[in-house]
């Protein structure tokens, strides 16, 4: 019984995830709105800490799923490449928000500011990242399970 209950479960979820992607029609879509919702996440957070954990999450579940995808997705050498140029930016941002790589670490009022940045960073890859539909679920599955 309750393998059917997780299999009705994925199916309802791989359907929801597939029908959004069809209408998003990128796999940045996903991740913009990941990271959409950590953006609101830090807006409302209380205190500089809780804030820069947010956003060391995101960034970490992020970089979990493009690994993840690079080591057991099918893509093309063109996919691969806008894929390893897309964590390249992700992990710029991570450095610059703890101060690593030679960046200055962001200070704690910068914060809010700093989230919306990155976000602008995720509507920018939108423009210039494609995928298989095939990566892009398994990209929603690993958020998911993240």
């Amino acid at each position: 019984m309750k393998t059917i209950k997780a299999g009705l479960l994925f199916t309802i979820v791989l359907f929801t995830f597939q029908t959004s992607f069809a209408q998003s029609g990128s796999f940045s879509e996903i991740f913009k709105q990941h990271f959409n919702e950590t953006v609101q996440k830090v807006e409302q957070a209380e205190s500089a800490d809780e804030k820069r954990t947010y956003l060391n999450d995101s960034f970490d579940d992020m970089l979990t799923a493009i690994e993840r995808i690079e080591r057991s997705a099918n893509l093309s050498d063109d996919e691969q490449a806008q894929l390893i140029s897309f964590k390249e930016d992700v992990e710029e941002r991570k450095s610059e928000l703890n101060g690593l790589d030679g960046f200055d670490e962001i200070v704690d009022e910068d914060l809010d500011d700093f989230s919306n940045f990155s976000q602008q960073m995720m509507e920018q890859a939108n423009r210039t990242v494609t995928i298989s539909l095939t990566s892009a679920l398994l990209i929603v599955l690993i958020l998911l399970l993240l």
